[in-house]
C-alpha cells in the first residue's frame, strides 16, 4: 500500500545550496519526508500535489536580521511592523523563518527581562517560526552572567553597537562580551562604525545648516564603516571569538573583511539589498522625499559600489543576505519619518530621521530577479547560511529527508511571470511606501508552504497562512563559526 503524504510537490527544479536536480518532494508530519528523483512518487498518495511546472523549488528564506516592535535608536518614533504584520509581510515574501531582536537598553541590567518582553510581543503573533538576537545595551557582570541561561533559553547569538549613543560600547566592554560569548558557544554580530566619527560629521554639517536628508549619507563616511570594521576584526583576532559585521556598505570594509577571512580568521559578514539596489542619490529627492532611504550605514556614492558588494555576495566574503527590515511610515509626523520635521525645519534634520527602511517581504524577490547570483549561491545566503551561522539548520534552510521543517518556496517556471514593476500597494507590511518601488522584478514565489502547511498562493488567494501558526524556535551553536583554536582563551603574557 502507497505511503500517504500530506503533501507533495512534483516537476520542480530543486535547488540547495550546493547543487540543482530535477527532484519530487515529499511532505508528511511537517517534515520532508522524501527527496526523488523526478517521477519517483508517482505512485503515492497525498492530501495535496503541487505540480512545480519546471519551477524553482528552494528552502524557505530565513531573514536572521529583522526589527520589529523597536523603539528608535534616537529621536520620536516607533517600527511600523509589529510580530504580525512583520510576519505577515515576511511570509508573502517566501520567508519562513525571522530572528528578531530583543533590545536591553543601558539602563537596564538583565538581559533575561529583555528575553521574556520580546516572548511576549511576538507569542501568538507570528506568521511564520521566529527566534531573537539579544542587542547588549549594558553589559554589567549581571548580563554577562547570564549568557549561559540564554543558551538554555534557546538564545545563541547577540549583537552590540559600536555607534549611537543608546547603544555604543566602548572597546572594553566589546572584549568583556567577546570573552563571555566565546566561553558559552555565543556568535556575536557587531554594527561596526565610528560613533565619535559620525558625531563629529554630524556636527559639522549642522554648523553649516545643512539639514536635509541627503546629508545623512555625509554624516556617516565610508571611513567611519571602514576604520569600525578592521578595529572590530582586530578585538575578534585578540579574543579568536567568530564574529559577524552586520549590514557591512562599503568596498573598503568588504576588503577588510576578506582579508581576514583569507588568514583564516571565524570573520563572517551580511550585506542586505539597500547596498545592492540604492545609491547615495537616492537620498538626494526633491523635498523630504530622500528620508524613505535613510538607514546606517547609509547607500554608498555610486553602482561601482553596488557592483563591489554583489561581488563580496559571490566569492563569499559576505556569509548571508539580510534585509535589515526596520520600517518607519514616511506619511507620519508622530512616529515615523516626518517626527524630525518641524516649522523650523521644514526638511527635517537628518540627525533626527528615524534610521531603517522596510524590506522583509522584498528580499528574496528583488535578489533573484538580477539574476546575478548563481542559484546555489541565492540559496546559501537567503537561507542556508544564516540557519547555520545562527543554529537553525538542518532544520531551517534546507531540505534534507527526515530531518528538515519543510519550509519550501517554489518559483515560477521560465517565461510563466510577466515581468512587472514593483508597487507598495502589492506589500503586506503595515508601511506606506517601499525603498525600492518602481523596480521591475521578473520573479515572486508562486507557492509558500511552512512546516508542510500551504501559507501562500500567489495565484490562489494569496496570504493563506494564519497568526499564530509561526512558533519560537530553540537554537543550538552555530555550525559556522567557531574559534579558530579550541580550548579556553587564555590571557597573553
Amino acid at each position: 500500500m502507497a505511503t500517504q503524504y500530506d503533501l507533495i510537490i512534483t516537476n520542480g527544479v530543486v535547488v540547495s545550496d550546493t547543487e540543482v536536480q530535477e527532484w519530487d518532494i515529499a511532505v508528511k508530519d511537517e517534515k520532508i519526508a522524501k527527496v526523488v528523483r523526478r517521477g519517483g512518487l508517482k505512485d503515492a498518495k497525498a492530501g495535496k500535489t503541487i505540480d512545480a511546472e519546471g519551477g524553482y523549488v528552494m528552502p524557505g528564506g530565513v531573514d536572521a536580521h529583522v526589527h520589529l516592535q523597536e523603539p528608535p535608536l534616537f529621536g520620536k518614533g516607533s517600527t511600523a511592523d509589529n510580530y504580525e504584520t512583520g510576519s505577515r509581510s515576511a511570509v508573502c515574501g517566501g520567508t519562513t523563518t525571522m530572528v528578531t531582536f530583543a533590545p536591553q537598553k543601558k539602563t537596564e541590567d538583565t538581559l533575561l527581562d529583555t528575553l521574556a518582553a520580546t516572548h511576549e510581543r511576538a507569542e501568538d503573533n507570528c506568521y511564520i517560526d521566529y527566534s531573537f538576537h539579544i542587542i547588549v545595551g549594558n553589559p554589567s557582570e549581571k548580563a554577562l552572567s547570564e549568557f549561559k541561561t540564554l543558551r538554555e533559553e534557546g538564545i545563541s547569538s547577540l549583537k552590540i553597537y559600536m555607534t549611537y549613543a543608546a547603544l555604543q560600547l566602548h572597546d572594553g566592554q566589546i572584549l568583556d562580551i567577546l570573552f563571555e560569548a566565546r566561553k558559552q558557544g555565543i556568535t556575536t554580530m557587531i554594527h561596526a562604525e565610528n560613533g565619535q566619527v559620525i558625531d563629529w560629521m554630524t556636527a559639522q554639517l549642522e554648523k553649516q545648516k545643512l539639514f536635509a536628508p541627503k546629508y545623512h549619507a555625509s554624516s556617516h563616511p565610508p571611513m567611519a564603516e571602514t576604520e569600525a570594521t578592521y578595529r572590530a576584526i582586530s578585538l575578534s583576532e585578540f579574543m579568536d571569538t567568530p564574529i559577524l559585521i552586520v549590514h557591512v556598505s562599503t568596498p573598503a570594509a568588504a576588503a577588510h573583511i576578506k582579508a581576514a577571512q583569507d588568514r583564516g580568521l571565524p570573520i563572517y559578514a551580511e550585506t542586505c539589498p539597500q547596498y545592492l539596489f540604492l545609491t547615495k542619490q537616492d537620498l538626494d529627492q526633491p523635498g523630504f522625499a530622500g528620508s524613505k532611504c535613510v538607514c546606517s550605514p547609509p547607500p554608498r556614492e555610486s553602482a561601482a559600489d553596488c557592483d563591489a558588494i554583489w561581488d563580496g555576495l559571490a566569492n563569499g566574503t559576505f556569509t548571508i543576505l539580510s534585509s535589515d527590515h526596520c520600517p518607519f511610515r514616511y506619511d507620519d509626523a508622530a512616529l515615523g519619518k516626518k517626527s524630525s520635521v518641524s516649522a523650523e525645519y521644514p526638511l527635517g534634520r537628518f540627525k533626527y530621521i528615524p534610521n531603517g527602511c522596510p524590506g522583509i517581504e522584498t528580499r528574496l524577490a528583488l535578489t533573484l530577479s538580477a539574476n546575478r547570483l548563481p542559484l546555489p549561491k541565492f540559496v546559501q545566503v537567503t537561507s542556508a547560511n544564516p540557519a547555520k551561522l545562527y543554529g537553525l539548520y538542518p532544520r531551517k534552510g534546507a531540505l534534507v529527508e527526515g530531518v528538515s521543517d519543510a519550509d519550501i518556496n517554489i518559483w515560477y517556471p521560465e517565461g510563466k511571470m510577466v515581468e512587472f514593476e514593483l508597487r507598495n500597494e502589492m506589500l503586506h507590511h503595515d508601511v506606506d511606501y517601499s525603498p525600492f518601488e518602481g523596480r521591475k522584478l521578473k520573479q515572486w514565489p508562486r507557492y509558500t508552504v511552512l512546516r508542510g502547511k500551504l501559507v501562500w498562493d500567489r495565484e490562489n488567494g494569496g496570504l493563506l497562512g494564519e497568526k499564530g501558526y509561526g512558533r519560537f524556535v530553540k537554537r543550538g551553536s552555530s555550525s559556522l563559526a567557531k574559534p579558530s583554536k579550541e580550548g579556553e582563551w587564555v590571557l597573553p603574557l
